[in-house]
């Protein structure tokens, strides 16, 4: 069997420094210098926070919201081999138990079902050749409006991350998500939308 490619490691917090593994062809995982970028944008929302790991691949995006003191992370993925994957990262970085939750399952579907929340913290990775998950996936974040209310999924004063490649033009505003903020690394690009009255 052929041995799967590493997916960085933890860059922060009680499991700092593990090896993450990787999820094989198909799963691009959150490099290390893209996740320092972006957790360090993060960083004073996750102590305590519960995060949403979408199109989860590896879990690295979740296993560092752990490692960094969120209270909470749900991971969701499809791939029967990236969700083993994260199970097995999950228990190499001693972040897993109980604050962690596990969902295989397609993740517009996922949402458009009964997800619980709302989440504080939503990372939104799916594959960079298909776009158009990603806005099926922000429509169905921002379908219930802004959080605590029953139904809703990202509470007010809550952060979406979409993670996109660089050429792909996401939108400016989906429902009352708007860009607030984006970042680019090479091929990649980071977009963080926040609720309208938050956003400016």
């Amino acid at each position: 069997m052929a041995r799967l490619e590493a997916a960085g490691r933890v860059i922060a917090g009680t499991a700092r420094g593990i090896r993450l593994q990787g999820a094989g062809p198909g799963v691009r995982p959150l490099g290390d210098r893209l996740k320092e970028a972006l957790f360090a944008t993060l960083e004073p929302e996750l102590r305590g926070a519960a995060f949403l790991d979408l199109f989860a691949g590896t879990g690295a995006g979740g296993v560092e919201a752990l490692s960094r003191g969120s209270a909470t992370a749900t991971f969701v993925e499809a791939n029967a081999r990236a969700f083993a994957t994260i199970e097995r990262n999950l228990q190499a970085a001693h972040v897993g138990g109980p604050a962690a939750r596990l969902v295989r399952a397609d993740v517009v579907a996922w949402l458009r079902g009964v997800p619980g929340g709302p989440y504080d913290v939503v990372l939104v990775d799916p594959p960079y050749d298909q776009p158009a998950l990603l806005t099926a996936a922000l429509e169905a974040l921002a379908g219930p409006g802004p959080g605590p209310h029953r139904g809703a999924i990202v509470r007010a004063g809550g952060v979406v991350v979409a993670k996109h490649a660089s050429k792909t033009v996401v939108p400016a505003e989906i429902g009352l998500l708007r860009s607030a903020r984006e970042r680019r690394f090479g091929d990649s690009a980071l977009t963080f939308y926040r609720w309208a009255q938050e956003a400016g």
